[in-house]
């Protein structure tokens, strides 16, 4: 594979502290920054697979509410209250 340089400007501060770590790390700047870059760039392509994915659902939702698909508010209400008293039961007694 081919490959290219990079070049930034950085602190010097930072750029000390980056190569401690790196040999603390047995590991080149190089080595440590190409994969943040590897890693930053999979963190966007799931971040943007997430957020299709969000977007879709929320389509769904507001389609069936279009559609006249919806749970009336009494129903999730008794339904909830049916949850919160079974976990209560569930609780231990205190003396």
């Amino acid at each position: 594979m081919a490959e290219t340089t990079v070049t930034i400007r950085v602190d010097p501060a930072l750029k000390a502290a980056f190569s401690l770590a790196a040999e603390t790390r047995n590991r080149t700047e190089e080595d440590l920054l190409r994969e943040f870059m590897q890693d930053y760039i999979e963190t966007q392509r799931t971040d943007s697979e997430y957020e299709q994915w969000f977007r879709r659902q929320v389509q769904v939702g507001i389609d069936e509410a279009d559609a006249g698909v919806v749970i009336p508010a009494e129903e999730v209400e008794a339904e909830f209250a049916a949850r919160r008293t079974a976990a209560l039961r569930k609780l231990p007694r205190s003396a």
